[in-house]
């Protein structure tokens, strides 16, 4: 048993620990921000102090293998598949750490919960621009991740059906795997827009743009653009 200071003071770090974990979450507008990372820990510590106060009854390491086993479902709300791209990996994985900070606060590791706090908070922080970096360096053909493109050529009307053959030629050789290739018009203009996208086993952008120089050079091609899509995911990261 434990008396009425140290449960605030547990359940105080925990709140307060999982609240900064979130502010971090917060600032980035992910699903799981303040609020949900402070009730996660809250709620772990909640636990666990139900365990402290019931000696005989229920043993505080049980209920933490509960907590481990049961934030799962939480986290695994927050994960979307988003065509071959994955979202929210990163935020549940937070929500699990801010589970084990409160885990921790609960049992009165002061100094674990805070260490914990810093070093999930140094990891989204720090290890982003990291993991960024390590992205868009180039692989080789062994990486097993699936990179999204999207190429974007205007061209004339007439020229359609041969910048869609250069285009497809173009890609044969880089290791692209077509995933769509559509036209549209371009209004009263006598331009359409060839749409394509494609995948590619790790970065693959220097082989894209030699492929796009060419498509440039091209009379009746007026504007070529290309994106790599998974800049916009959460490797969420």
């Amino acid at each position: 048993m434990i008396d009425t200071l140290e449960f605030t003071l547990r359940l105080a770090a925990a709140f307060g620990l999982g609240a900064l974990v979130g502010v971090e979450r917060q600032w980035r507008a992910r699903m799981a921000g303040l609020r949900t990372n402070a009730l996660v820990a809250t709620g772990s510590a909640l636990f666990v102090l139900l365990a402290v106060n019931t000696p005989g009854e229920v043993s505080p390491t049980r209920i933490a293998a509960q907590v481990v086993s049961g934030i799962g479902f939480l986290g695994a709300g927050v994960i979307m598949r988003d065509g071959i791209n994955i979202r929210g990996i990163n935020t549940a994985a937070t929500i699990w750490c801010a589970a084990a900070i409160g885990v921790l606060a609960g049992s009165g590791l002061y100094l674990g919960a805070l260490l914990g706090a810093l070093a999930v908070v140094a990891a989204n922080l720090l290890l982003r621009p990291i993991a960024r970096r390590i992205e868009s360096a180039p692989v080789g053909n062994g990486s097993e991740t699936l990179i999204p493109y999207r190429l974007r050529i205007t061209c004339r009307e007439d020229q359609e059906a041969h910048v869609r053959a250069l285009l497809l030629q173009s890609l044969s050789g880089g290791g692209f795997a077509l995933r769509s290739l559509e036209s549209q018009d371009v209004d009263h203009t006598g331009r359409v827009h060839v749409l394509a996208e494609m995948t590619t086993r790790g970065r693959s952008d220097d082989q894209l743009e030699q492929a796009v120089n060419r498509l440039s050079l091209e009379p009746g091609v007026t504007a070529v653009r290309w994106e790599a899509l998974d800049e916009s995911r959460e490797n969420e990261v």
